[in-house]
């Protein structure tokens, strides 16, 4: 994306949602403008008439004047940046907001993708620096333009020669602060890339923290992080240092003037062509104009570090879903909740190798049908294409003969529920957790959820009750006790297709019985496809399938596949007989 294009997409979608603040910070602009201004104007009358003309009856006015002046300057300047400031935030938070939102619309594939540090790197780093370029700049342009303008007026009011000669510092500053914005881009781009490692890094490091305990891998670890630091230290600091080169070249530049102005106008004092006055005067006027100058100069940079990172937040909030409902989508209708693969293929994208290559099978309404095979076979993946995470690259699948790509994926979702061997909770109570599935259910509702998956045995049991903080992703809770939750949760969202998946794997065998009990509850009269790495959780199912390498080998019952099924009597040999 070119940068007017990312300029004229932010003013469209967010800047032009506050002109009415932005004009009034440039309103206050013109004030401080003028008092500044005012200021080097003041001392031509000032010298004059006080010091040349000694005019008692304004040395009280004057200074007066000065000081009303620097306080119009003062409080103007504070209602301009307090309304950009405002304007800044709500931007920063509207930005932000569209990006959560489509990160949460996003499809699976997208969040899989990308670590979730570098998201929230992209959330905080990249969306601070264009709020920085919406706000900040848009001020020191409207600020720093007018001001440098009306100081320019005094200059040529007070001499248009010495005003020639100073302006050409303008141009020269221009220049190189383009030159300079131009690394500040390139740097700022390789900074939030190294906070984006450094986001990932931190959030494994919480993620593994007693991993790194058994392993002893403490000193490591800090080794690593300070890597981690040092790098992303070196890049900051590099655009700090490119933004404080503006500082000699502006000071070389000025002295420059300065040294020209002064042999210059000498000689104008000299030939009686301009008053002392009228020199000091002008002279004010410039050096107050070195400010804008210096401001307008790192604006540049400023604009190309905003614009670095739009470039990469702009991708996310435009990023178009795979996974979504057709024009003319139709609310599902179930009556066996009958789910049919058929002749399905699928990649996860085009660098990988097919993980299902021609799925044909059909679970059988109100039953339950189990999916064995070893890790990687693409047992999760037909679990994870009946609710549409992702799409199939060719093939169909279809719930009551109705296919799964013709239905709203709301209404679709609607019917189904899941359950993980990898329990996702949120840091919240037990109750918000449960009622995650239906947010409108009653007090009832959720008790007698949490009673048929035997939570309540443990709720009760602590000191909060159902208002207990779980602490994140319920770290505060057993392993049992996580998955019995996350079994009432599907039990209030009262779907007809249940997704399992290794539901009672690593418990205990007293916890792994009440689990058993919740599940039976869970699914009675149910859809339920099961994956199942132990046997013995699916010996009793009403149809297993057998997967291997993205194909369905065999299917039946227990006993049949045990004498039709060389691979199924392979994994029974192995599990139960051991056992």
């Amino acid at each position: 994306m070119k940068s007017s294009e990312i300029i004229k997409r932010l003013y469209h979608d967010y800047s032009k949602n506050f002109l009415g603040k932005i004009f009034l910070a440039a309103f206050f602009s013109i004030m401080v403008a003028g008092a500044t201004s005012s200021i080097a104007w003041l001392l031509d009358p000032a010298i004059k008439k006080i010091f040349i003309d000694k005019d008692e009856k304004l040395i009280f006015l004057i200074p007066a004047l000065i000081v009303i002046t620097f306080s119009a300057k003062g409080i103007s300047l504070y209602l301009a940046k307090a309304t950009m400031i405002s304007v800044g935030e709500e931007i920063k938070k509207l930005l932000q907001f569209d990006m959560v939102s489509s990160l949460i619309k996003a499809d699976t594939k997208l969040i899989d993708a990308k670590h979730s540090g570098k998201f929230i790197s992209n959330l905080t780093y990249d969306v601070t620096h264009i709020t920085n370029m919406l706000s900040d700049a848009i001020l020191a342009i409207f600020k720093d333009t007018l001001t440098l303008m009306g100081l320019l007026i005094v200059m040529f009011y007070q001499n248009w020669k010495l005003s020639l000669i100073a302006i050409i510092m303008i141009p020269l500053a221009s220049t190189a602060a383009k030159s300079l914005g131009k690394r500040v881009g390139k740097v700022a781009t390789e900074a939030q890339e190294r906070s984006g490692f450094l986001n990932s890094y931190l959030i494994e490091i919480f993620k593994n923290h007693k991993l790194i305990k058994i392993f002893q891998k403490e000193k490591y670890e800090i080794k690593r992080s300070d890597e981690h630091l040092e790098i992303l230290k070196n890049k900051n600091a590099k655009i700090r240092t490119v933004y404080v080169r503006v500082s000699p070249v502006m000071e070389t530049f000025t002295g420059i003037m300065i040294a020209i102005l002064i042999f210059y106008s000498g000689k104008l004092i000299i030939k009686n062509e301009i008053d002392i006055n009228n020199f000091f005067s002008f002279l004010a006027a410039m050096m107050l104009a070195y400010q804008p100058v210096r401001s307008l100069a790192t604006v540049n940079m400023s604009i190309s570090q905003g614009l670095s990172a739009a470039s990469r937040i702009l991708p996310i909030i435009d990023n178009k879903n795979e996974v979504k409902d057709k024009s003319d989508a139709t609310e599902l209708k179930i009556n066996n909740a009958n789910v049919k693969f058929k002749d399905v293929f699928f990649e996860y994208d085009e660098n990988n190798p097919i993980v299902l290559n021609g799925i044909n099978l059909d679970f059988e309404g109100g039953k339950m049908s189990a999916l064995v095979g070893l890790s990687g076979s693409g047992k999760s993946t037909i679990m994870n294409l009946i609710p549409r995470f992702y799409n199939a690259k060719s093939g169909d699948i279809e719930i009551d003969d109705q296919s799964i790509y013709n239905i709203k994926i709301k209404s679709l979702r609607d019917k189904i529920s899941l359950v993980s061997q990898d329990t996702t909770l949120f840091d919240d109570t037990i109750k918000n957790n449960i009622a995650y599935a239906n947010l409108d259910a009653s007090e009832n509702e959720i008790t007698e959820a949490a009673k048929l998956s035997y939570c309540d045995e443990f709720i009760k049991e602590l000191p909060q009750k159902y208002d207990t903080i779980i602490g994140e992703n319920g770290i505060r809770l057993s392993g049992g006790e996580k998955q019995r939750i996350s079994i009432a949760r599907a039990m209030l969202k009262k779907s007809q297709i249940i997704l399992l998946d290794e539901a009672t794997s690593s418990l205990d065998s007293e916890t792994e019985e009440k689990i058993r009990s919740a599940i039976n509850i869970l699914t009675k009269n149910k859809t339920t496809v099961v994956i199942a790495h132990r046997l013995s959780t699916v010996l009793n199912a009403n149809k297993i399938f057998v997967v291997e390498n993205g194909k369905i080998l065999s299917s039946g019952k227990h006993e049949e596949l045990l004498q039709n099924s060389k691979q199924y009597k392979n994994f029974y040999d192995k599990q139960i007989r051991k056992e």
